[in-house]
């Protein structure tokens, strides 16, 4: 059923007749459709376009209608200021999700926080001073750490620098070379290691053609260029105590005041007969490592009586004593 006078409306039911507003005052007072837009030709007026939900729409500078909206993103609602929707220059502002402008900072909170910045910059320059000193000391940055030779020089010949007195007052004297060279020394020099070698043989002094014996007294020496042996230099004499043999067993003994650190190891026999003694000293002092190595048999038939283990580390001590302040020379 229809009103005469009434335009059918063929997508909804008929609704009552509208006075006609004044022409001034349809776009302000006429109230914001539902979310769905009205058919285009209703009543006779142009399609509205779609309206911003019911908050946008709060300032009193703006229709309506005339409200941005961001299709899409939800309203975030925030302080209308400059910028923002309702506020002064009407242009996008801080209540639209990801276009959110930042919050003005409280008043007088802008000098406490340029002071706090400033106490975390100078702390992170001390950190960061501290840190790359501590990089460089280590040999960080492509560096390497520098050697420390506890004044120790490089020698051609080792042989120049082992004190033989120790030795001598033991009873023992070079034998003679007959033809061969006694002593024998080597030495070779690297950017990582200066290694030096020296070889002595020895016999007891005044001894006879009919006694057989073989002493020699072996030092090597070795500057650490490229590589701290601190870490490896006790485990290398500490290995000694796991060997053994059906004849032979070694035991390793710290030695006091000697270098940085010294060892020594005596080969200790499982029989009952003692033809010799066998002690390694090793002395390390920096990047600087030596090594002395005294090595003794004596026939059964021999009127000589060996050294014992104790007299031969007494003697390399002495020996080493001596020869290392010469080393330094």
């Amino acid at each position: 059923m229809s009103i005469p006078g009434e335009t059918p409306n063929p997508y909804g039911p008929p609704q009552p007749p509208q006075p006609p507003l004044p022409p001034q005052q349809n776009a302000q007072s006429q109230p914001p459709p539902q979310q769905s837009a009205p058919p285009p030709g209703s009543y006779g007026q142009p399609p509205q376009p779609p309206q911003p939900p019911p908050h946008a729409a709060a300032s009193p500078h703006a229709p309506a209608y005339a409200q941005p909206t961001m299709p899409g993103l939800p309203a975030v609602p925030g302080p209308i200021g400059p910028g923002q929707p309702g506020g002064p220059g009407g242009q996008m502002g801080g209540g639209y999700g990801p276009y959110a402008a930042p919050a003005p900072p409280p008043p007088g909170g802008g000098a406490g926080r340029g002071k706090g910045w400033l106490w975390a910059l100078g702390g992170a320059v001390v950190a960061s001073a501290v840190w790359a000193g501590v990089v460089f000391a280590t040999g960080g940055f492509g560096g390497e750490p520098k050697a420390e030779l506890a004044g120790y020089t490089y020698t051609r010949n080792l042989c120049a620098s082992t004190d033989f007195k120790a030795i001598e007052d033991a009873g023992y004297e070079q034998k003679d070379s007959s033809g061969s060279s006694n002593p024998r020394h080597s030495a070779s020099r690297d950017p990582a290691l200066d290694s030096m070698t020296c070889q002595i043989d020895f016999e007891p002094t005044g001894a006879s053609s009919s006694d057989y014996s073989s002493e020699w007294l072996s030092t090597t020496a070795g500057l650490h260029r490229k590589t701290n042996p601190e870490p490896e230099f006790e485990a290398q004499y500490r290995s000694y105590e796991d060997q053994r043999t059906s004849s032979y067993t070694y035991k390793v003994s710290e030695v006091d005041g000697l270098g940085d650190e010294a060892y020594v190891v005596t080969q200790q026999s499982t029989s009952s007969s003692d033809t010799g003694a066998y002690v390694i000293l090793g002395v390390r002092e920096g990047w600087m490592t030596y090594q002395s190595t005294w090595s003794e048999y004596v026939s059964s038939s021999s009127s000589d009586d060996p050294m014992t283990a104790d007299e031969a580390t007494e003697m390399l001590e002495k020996s080493a004593r001596a020869t290392l302040a010469k080393m330094k020379e």
